[in-house]
């Protein structure tokens, strides 16, 4: 027969059949459309052919009329398998509880490997890998993926620059990118300092060089302040020029500000829901409630099952609902004035070098147009504004 996987499935018999009558007996099975393949004729009264299981019971009705007897020699395929294996109980049980013991062992933890860290980085990262739920033995599907992992430690542990993440089989590795410690000073060739913006010099720190300003000075942007060039006319030498020179300087911040927003924010309420996937069909294992949440944003986990060393067509998947709440918040003139003047100050903090310090603001002008507030800001701020300048054949 051509579907040979069809007769595994339903079963099939070998018949022997022994008398005068088998051809007669041959061609009854053809009229009454009982399938027969692989017939083998042994001697004159002696053939043998298989059936399927399902037309024994009519093989017997045409044989009676036939002048055979009927021998049932082999059975093969999925029912007499089945047969036997529930004759056979603690077989099947074994078999199934070896694959359930794989399937289990091929979807947890068992070996996690650190590359590139210090041994007192490596320690850290241990300690919050256990907090996280990441050790030996922790089922794969109930960890969290590798982008969520790697955002986790590099947000707690400040040593890190980068890690990489990267499940292989059973195993996690982790390739660790520290921060660089701070390299020794280069060895400055001879340089002027000299100014990067206009402004009022409050204060001088000279380490090496020739000062050529004095505080209260007005210097221009690119003016010279400390000269590399030290000695007396005849006697002089090339230094490189260190120091700070802090002078006053101005900026100016618009900042625009609406007096009614909205936004939305989470509330930190959340519910979950888990389940096992298989291709477009998803079967919940936990969670059946539908979210009590009004407003909520989805957060989707996927991860597939393994056996062995191959991934399944089978996935575990959480759904995390976040409860989200829609916000108002409503400033007065006065709140909103005071917000715009807050904001524009941290923003020139984070343009500023740290040694930089703001001496004082005036407001150049405020207004209030189409339901927001414009507020025009001019800071006085105390910073280095000594920038280095090589000094060049001819200076």
């Amino acid at each position: 027969m051509k579907n040979q996987w069809m007769n595994i499935l339903i079963g099939s018999v070998r018949v022997k059949a022994q008398g005068k009558g088998v051809e007669r007996l041959l061609n009854a099975c053809v009229r009454n459309d009982i399938v027969i393949w692989n017939v083998k004729k042994h001697s004159d009264h002696i053939v043998t052919f298989f059936i399927k299981l399902s037309d024994v019971k009519r093989l017997r009705i045409v044989a009676r009329r036939s002048e055979c007897k009927l021998y049932f020699v082999g059975k093969t395929g999925f029912p007499f398998f089945c047969k036997k294996a529930l004759s056979n109980t603690g077989f099947l049980l074994g078999i199934c509880l070896f694959f359930v013991i794989v399937f289990l062992l091929s979807n947890m933890i068992w070996g996690i490997e650190i590359k590139g860290a210090k041994p007192e980085t490596e320690y850290r990262i241990w300690k919050e890998l256990k907090r996280m739920g990441i050790e030996k033995g922790a089922f794969q599907f109930l960890v969290d993926d590798p982008e969520t992992i790697q955002k986790k430690l590099t947000d707690r542990i400040d040593a890190i620059t980068w890690v990489g993440v990267e499940w292989e089989g059973t195993t996690l590795y982790f390739r660790v990118v520290e921060k660089e410690q701070p390299e020794e000073p280069k060895k400055i060739g001879a340089q002027h300092l000299v100014a990067k913006k206009k402004a009022i010099i409050t204060d001088m720190f000279v380490e090496e060089g020739q000062p050529l300003v004095s505080v209260h000075d007005h210097v221009t942007k690119g003016q010279l302040l400390v000269s590399g060039i030290i000695g007396k006319e005849g006697q002089t030498k090339l230094v490189p020029a260190k120091g700070k020179i802090f002078g006053e300087t101005w900026y100016k911040s618009t900042v625009v500000l609406p007096l009614d927003a909205t936004f939305r924010v989470l509330t930190g309420k959340y519910m979950e829901k888990h389940y096992i996937k298989i291709g477009n069909i998803s079967l919940p294992v936990w969670g059946w409630e539908k979210p009590k949440f009004t407003n909520y944003e989805i957060n989707v986990q996927k991860r597939p099952f393994r056996f062995w060393k191959w991934d399944l067509p089978l996935y575990y998947e959480r759904v995390i609902f976040r409860e989200t709440a829609e916000v108002k918040r409503s400033y007065t003139w006065e709140e909103a004035f005071a917000k715009a003047k807050e904001l524009a100050r941290e923003e020139l903090k984070e343009k500023l070098p740290d040694d930089a310090s703001i001496k004082g603001e005036k407001v150049l002008h405020q207004t209030k147009e189409n339901g927001k507030v414009v507020v025009e800001l001019h800071y006085q701020v105390i910073e280095n504004i000594a920038i280095p300048q090589p000094i060049v054949q001819g200076d």
